[in-house]
């Protein structure tokens, strides 16, 4: 026991011994340390007296990285806005380039309404043994002359019931204005004829401007022609070299994106082509039904009026509301009020078949757009190109709505994958690191 005490004793005095030279060592280094720090003094000139630690001048604050300081949701933000930004001014740009060359756009969009009616009657001749060639010259001329029959036919119907239409005009004027004076309006004779006589002033004294808007009308069936030919033109040459033309455009877009877009073009047309036969079948429809209610009804013009539906059925909604007005004011001027509400009856209740039986049924899910986004996009496109623009509005829609979804997926099943495949993460200020979530998550 006593050899342990004095080892320990011995042990205690050997650390003692060592703690007092690191002190010593470590006051040597911090004078040699001040010791550099300080200029050496000329000769002659007393020391100054260092100032103390209170008076020493504060040392500038570290500043931390800016895109740490501002909020996570802030930076998000802010990267969405300028992009949305320049999305916008890209939307702006094509909107004016558009506007300037609307003929030419309006055309190739006719021209890809009519070739997805009619790429599978081209089909269907090459499965029985056709030559591409003439399978879409036999298509392209069939239908080219269905539609001209059809104008023709409207436009002979017109012609021929114009003179029973005017006089069955006149007529229900004058049944109007009996009306109205028997009314209990207590409406005069007088006031009709100074109602007559300020139309007929406003007539003569706008004649300058009936003839412009006439001229103006002239250049107007000037450009109908040009964009018919363009239309058919664009039609032949998609049907024949469509999957070319296609691939092409595929080479326009960047390798990365090629994948996405390749995926996304056949399931694009499938929805334009489900739409536009869609749209014929229900339209005929509505022309059937509503014809043959106009024709039992005994109104004038019944079969140009049915051509009419078919043709405004291709704006939805609008076209609907428009042709069934034409039909009621018809039979208003010339059978009367009964054979007007008759006819409204007709196509309120055609226009409800359609509406919850015949669209969803034939049209399918796939090309189903929200009444809303309908409503929004025909004023749109009506505003943007007219009539033309009210057309394409619709399928323009379906379409991209159909794009989006697949891209959406497309881009989930993307992020699902390996990192490898998946390629490079997000970069930028999102890309700082965030309380509780790293970079690039």
């Amino acid at each position: 026991m006593a050899k342990r005490t004095g080892w320990l004793g011995r042990l205690g005095t050997g650390l003692s011994r060592m703690e007092a030279r690191l002190n010593e060592r470590r006051a040597e280094v911090a004078a040699e340390a001040e010791a550099d720090a300080e200029p050496p003094l000329p000769a002659g000139s007393a020391p100054e007296a260092r100032p103390s630690a209170a008076h020493e001048e504060p040392s500038p604050p570290v500043r931390p990285d800016p895109a740490a300081v501002i909020p996570w949701g802030m930076r998000v933000a802010a990267e969405a806005s300028w992009r949305l930004l320049l999305l916008a001014g890209m939307v702006w740009v094509l909107m004016k380039v558009i506007s300037e060359v609307r003929l030419v756009v309006l055309a190739f969009a006719a021209a890809l309404l009519v070739t997805a009616l009619l790429q599978p009657f081209v089909v269907r001749l090459r499965r029985m043994g056709l030559p591409r060639g003439l399978a879409t010259a036999v298509t392209a001329i069939l239908g080219f002359v269905v539609i001209g029959l059809v104008g023709w036919f409207v436009v002979w119907q017109v012609m021929e019931n114009l003179d029973d239409l005017s006089n069955r005009l006149r007529e229900g004027i004058n049944e109007l204005k009996s009306w109205a004076l028997d009314s209990p309006f207590h409406v005069t004779e007088k006031q009709i004829n100074d109602i007559a006589k300020n139309l007929s002033e406003t007539i003569g004294t706008n004649t300058e401007e009936i003839t412009s808007a006439g001229l103006q009308g002239v250049t107007v069936l000037v450009e109908v022609l040009t964009g018919m030919l363009l239309a058919m033109f664009s039609t032949l040459f998609l049907l024949y070299d469509g999957q070319k033309i296609w691939n092409w455009v595929l080479g326009l877009v960047p390798s990365a994106a090629r994948p996405g877009v390749a995926g996304a073009g056949p399931r694009a047309w499938r929805t334009l082509t489900a739409y536009v036969r869609g749209t014929v079948l229900v339209a005929l429809i509505d022309a059937v039904f509503i014809g043959l209610g106009i024709y039992f009804l005994k109104v004038p013009m019944a079969v140009p009026l049915a051509v009419f539906i078919f043709l405004f059925a291709f704006i939805p909604l609008v076209g609907a509301v428009v042709s069934g007005a034409l039909a009621v004011v018809v039979a208003l001027v010339t059978q009367g009020p009964f054979a007007a509400l008759m006819v409204l009856l007709v196509v309120l209740a055609v226009q409800q078949i359609e509406g919850h039986v015949l669209q969803p049924f034939i049209l399918g899910r796939a090309v189903r757009v929200h009444p809303l986004a309908v409503v929004l996009s025909v004023a749109a496109g009506g505003m943007i190109a007219g009539i033309g623009g009210a057309v394409v509005a619709v399928p323009l829609v379906a379409v991209t709505n159909t794009v989006v979804v697949y891209l959406r997926a497309y881009s989930r099943e993307r992020r699902l994958a390996p990192v490898s495949a998946a390629g490079p993460g997000p970069h930028g200020a999102t890309a700082v690191e965030a309380p509780g979530q790293e970079a690039g998550e």
